[in-house]
């Protein structure tokens, strides 16, 4: 090559500009200040939010053993480090949940916030309505409003109608990658949706927090890999962190809330007031905020929450200077109004104030209306549309098909309407040269539209067509239209009428889709779905994302070959499985029964799927009866039913597990647990792990009469339970309180059926790597919560209330249920058991069970001692006065001594001392069988009491307590309260004298009016 050709290809090459190379994710590991350099380049390559997810993939990935066993991402350095790292970067967004929502999943976003609960040090095992945000360290509470703004917002987003993307035949193999993304996404939503109204709480208790918050930066989050003793005192402190002022967080928060209520108006109809206090809360407080850190609201869509808002409270003041143009249209038609509606929009086509969406969206109202039968509308529709045209027309917007429909009949008013309209759209001297310029071409368009010479007269003459249009223009247009009149074939089929005018395919596959999605009558399901065909050949089973059936049936039903029985098998039963869930059980059983019918024809597989999923409907609808108050048992033909599935073997059959779940928990419901324990096939218990789980608690509480006898089924129900509740080592919290967000669950609900010799395990769960924050709670706890049989849920209660006393190991403080006895009293391997999780199920057990029966005593008790044992003194007094009560008629009878044994007591006088009431715990103290007088002495040498002190000296029945009394008031100098006390001390029936009959009965007597009073102070 010569160096003339050298030079050019130098030259060449070197005037390429040359792509930077992606900076990968392992180099941010390497390089600890490389991120905050990436971060600020004007376009990083990886995105920040595209970091985040390189990151926490990277976390994540299950590992591989020596056997080739796949193991749970390791607790280890590495994986830490990149978790951190993409704290980091979200912390560099300024926790942003806009952009955040935008680039990440549900699933990733759910880690992401995971993660920083834990970083945070979120007590864990506690619930986060529970907790007490004033009490928190700063950024501790911003990590929990933050995770609870994210939970609501994505509640709200969820509801939102997405149009589903049509994967073509190269995309069916993903269906599968698909699905599984899908159904944790759904996980994840349920169990956000189930804890909606606990975040709702946390938000609006963060509403009366009149200070500022901190959130972590990437500086706060350095120290706390640095070193997190000193990183706790750092970030607690009011200077670390981002600082959010109070007006601020308040500003988002009330907007957030807004949104939820508002969603939850549709069901509620009072919500909607709620959202409009929330939402004009957030624009007061938007007017304060000169610059926002933290705030990043979409003012357009709280502008139109607003409007929506007082449009259906009806909170619109035509005398309020704040009243909009939105408003004074609401106002109107809410006041029948509607010339004056017509009268606004004529006005509005020379200001322009009202979006052109608005004035649609009230033209569909009223000729919803029409439709529905309201006289005298025909014309007010009319009206509307000419001035949405005229609108149209001087923005240069194509004209509607119902206003071109209406010059195919148009008469003289409508005409003169016209006219009128299009004169004052221009009556404003400010009208502009193209307003004017496409004013003058809608005339034309009018002209070329009518074809009564007459008609077209009127417009021609019109003093705005002689203005608009030059004479060459005038006298050339109205040559053409006589011309056109000449050539009309007087002899030509008449126009068909208003209604006649066929409508494009699109818009009619628009509104056959729409009747569709409404329609529950199976018939006309049926009927639409033949006139969709006949139209467009092409699947409508996704015309609505919110239809879903279970991933079991999906590929039965998709493998159907011809579309319109497809569709039809489809969308039937996704809409009896939303009647089911709304509990609308007469159009559920019309869509079941006509699936039926259809699948019989065909497919004895989706026959027999049908006959299950009936069952199912069955099942709950009598499930939701009992739970109302009826008492009427199950016809035996259903019982024989649910027996037929729980016996029913066929091969290649799919089968949902929550059929198998909700049958099993209705033979417990029903008490047949001979049925359960006696003539159960085992090949039946070997399929289906339900059925196993039912048998033990059948067993067991049959046998609970002789806890001897019932010892050997309850330690093989317990041993099930354990090994429910057990996971890998090397998952659990560490001593720096780091929880991983993927746990292991090494049999997530395995059965130990015993086989002669051995022991058979059966699977339920095949996901061993769940997102959610308790995958446990998720699969139990769904099945207990289906339970109604008070004597089951004791036996689950007592089970876990055990398990939850060895995992703790505290002797001081144990929770207490019935039949503890019959369970055994170790562990052989306890650091196997998830304690957090057994803490928590403890609690939903017992929450759950006393919805259906508030009046019941142990589980009172044991819900008490739940909050003694965690600390929450106050609620825990609440539940033992609450077990008291109902024990007693409220406390007009004795307590029974089995109800407030000494060790209630003691815990009653333990939480009155913690809220330092302490003449309450003099008086308790003489509840015991012997008089604690060392705890009663101490207590009342306290100075500083919370309660009502000398008000409560009228409870005390003991002359020694009271004798204390005196002398310590003495011997401080308070003479009053000396006084008091000496009354007290000095009432007949307190004479020592006296027989013990009127001794007892004077103790009686204080100890209900003591109970009494202190239940209208804690209730």
């Amino acid at each position: 090559m010569s160096a003339e050709a050298a030079d050019r290809v130098a030259a060449v090459t070197s005037s390429r500009p040359s792509t930077p190379l992606q900076t990968s994710w392992f180099e941010f590991l390497l390089d600890g200040a490389l991120l905050e350099k990436h971060l600020q380049k004007s376009n990083a390559d990886p995105t920040p939010v595209q970091l985040i997810v390189q990151f926490l993939e990277q976390a994540s990935k299950p590992s591989v053993n020596e056997q080739n066993q796949v193991q749970p991402p390791a607790d280890n350095r590495r994986n830490r480090t990149l978790k951190l790292l993409a704290l980091k970067v979200a912390a560099y967004m300024k926790w942003d949940l806009d952009v955040l929502e935008k680039g990440l999943s549900i699933p990733v976003l759910n880690m992401l916030l995971n993660e920083l609960l834990c970083v945070s040090k979120v007590p864990p095992g506690v619930k986060h309505v529970d907790l007490d945000l004033s009490s928190l360290p700063p950024t501790t509470a911003m990590a929990v409003l933050i995770y609870n703004r994210w939970a609501i917002r994505t509640i709200v987003l969820s509801s939102f109608p997405e149009k589903q993307a049509k994967p073509g035949p190269h995309q069916m193999n993903m269906l599968n990658v698909v699905q599984q993304e899908k159904e944790m996404t759904d996980n994840i939503l349920s169990v956000l949706k189930e804890q909606a109204s606990d975040s709702i709480s946390v938000l609006t208790g963060a509403l009366r927090l009149k200070k500022d918050f901190y959130v972590h930066t990437m500086r706060t989050l350095d120290m706390l890999a640095a070193d997190t003793a000193a990183a706790n005192g750092e970030t607690e402190s009011s200077t670390a962190g981002l600082r959010i002022s109070g007006n601020e967080l308040h500003c988002q928060v009330h907007y957030d809330l807004g949104a939820i209520s508002f969603q939850q108006g549709c069901t509620d109809q009072p919500a909607f007031e709620k959202a409009r206090d929330h939402f004009r809360q957030t624009k007061e407080l938007l007017k304060k905020l000169d610059s926002a850190v933290h705030v990043h609201l979409d003012e357009k869509r709280l502008a139109g929450y607003w409007n929506a808002c007082k449009a259906l409270t009806g909170d619109c003041d035509s005398c309020d200077s704040q009243t909009t143009h939105y408003d004074q249209i609401n106002m109107m038609i809410s006041a029948g109004s509607y010339q004056a509606v017509v009268e606004a929009f004529i006005k509005d086509n020379a200001s322009r104030s009202l979006p052109k969406h608005f004035r649609h969206s009230v033209l569909r109202e009223f000729l919803h209306k029409a439709q529905q039968g309201e006289a005298g509308l025909d014309e007010v529709c009319h009206k509307l549309c000419i001035c949405n045209a005229v609108r149209d027309a001087l923005e240069e917007e194509v004209l509607s098909v119902r206003f071109q429909q209406l010059l195919l009949k148009p008469s003289k008013l409508l005409v003169d309407f016209i006219l009128e309209v299009c004169t004052r759209a221009l009556e404003k001297e400010r009208s502009s040269e193209s307003s004017r310029r496409n004013m003058a071409t809608f005339m034309r368009t009018l002209c070329e539209s009518l074809e009564d010479m007459s008609l077209l007269f009127l417009v021609s003459s019109h003093k705005l067509f002689m203005e608009l249009l030059k004479e060459e223009e005038r006298k050339l247009l109205l040559e053409q239209m006589r011309k056109r009149s000449a050539t009309v074939n007087l002899s030509a089929k008449p126009l068909p009428s208003f209604y006649d005018i066929p409508a494009s395919a699109s818009v009619c596959i628009g509104q056959l889709e729409q009747q569709l999605i409404l329609s529950l009558e199976p018939r006309r399901i049926r009927q639409i779905l033949n006139e969709l065909h006949d139209i467009a050949d092409r699947p409508f089973w996704r015309v609505n994302s919110k239809w879903e059936v279970p991933p079991d049936y999906i590929n039965v039903i998709l493998a159907i070959k011809d579309n319109l029985t497809k569709d039809l098998v489809y969308i039937l039963m996704a809409k009896g499985l939303h009647c089911i869930s709304v509990k609308d059980f007469l159009h559920a059983r019309q869509l079941f029964s006509a699936c039926l019918e259809l699948v019989t024809e065909f497919s004895p597989r989706l026959r027999q799927v049908m006959l299950n999923e009936m069952l199912l409907l069955e099942v709950r609808a009598h499930e939701t009866a009992a739970a109302e108050g009826c008492k009427e048992r199950p016809p035996p033909d259903l019982v024989s039913r649910v027996r037929g599935y729980l016996e029913m073997r066929i091969h290649d059959l799919p089968l949902r597990q929550v059929v198998g779940e909700e049958c099993v928990a209705f033979m417990l419901n029903w008490r047949e647990n001979d049925y359960l324990t006696l003539q159960v096939p085992s090949s039946a218990v070997i399929n289906n792990p339900y059925i196993k789980l039912g048998q033990l608690l059948a067993s067991t509480c049959k046998e609970l009469p002789g806890p001897k006898e019932s010892r050997r089924t309850a330690k093989e129900l317990w041993d099930v339970v354990v090994q429910i509740c057990s996971v890998s080592i090397q998952h659990k919290r560490s001593n720096e309180g780091r929880v991983g967000l993927i746990k292991h669950r090494e049999s997530s609900m395995g059965i130990l059926l015993r086989c002669r010799h051995s022991y058979v395990i059966t699977s339920v769960l095949t996901n061993l790597l769940i997102l959610t924050p308790c995958p446990f709670r998720s699969k139990l706890i769904t099945f207990a919560t289906k339970i109604r049989e008070p004597l089951v849920l004791t036996t689950l209660i007592s089970l876990f209330v055990r398990l939850h006393c060895i995992v703790r190991d505290d002797i001081v403080n144990e929770v207490t249920a019935e039949h503890l006895s019959i369970w055994p009293s170790s562990l052989p391997n306890i650091q196997a058991v998830d304690v957090e999780a057994v803490a928590v199920t403890v609690k939903e057990l017992v929450t759950y069970a006393l919805t259906l029966n508030p009046n019941n005593q142990s589980w009172l008790i044991t819900q008490a001692d739940i909050y003694f044992v965690t600390n929450q003194y106050s609620a825990a007094l609440n539940f033992y006065l609450q077990a008291g009560a109902v024990a007693s008629d409220f406390f007009t009878k004795v307590v029974p001594p089995d109800v407030y044994t000494d060790q209630v007591l003691k815990r009653m006088i333990k939480c009155c001392s913690m809220m330092n009431c302490h003449t309450q715990v003099a008086v308790l103290c003489q509840f015991l069988r012997e008089v604690d007088y060392m705890t009663a002495f101490k207590a009342l040498q306290e100075q500083s009491s919370h309660d009502a002190m000398d008000s409560l000296y009228d409870y005390i029945w003991d002359v020694t307590i009271l004798e204390y009394l005196t002398h310590i008031h003495h011997k401080r100098g308070e003479a009053e309260k000396r006084q008091i006390a000496i009354k007290a001390i000095g009432q007949t029936e307190l004479n020592t004298s006296n027989p013990e009959e009127v001794l007892q009965l004077a103790a009686q007597k204080r100890k209900k009016r003591f109970l009494q009073a202190m239940a209208k102070l804690y209730f």
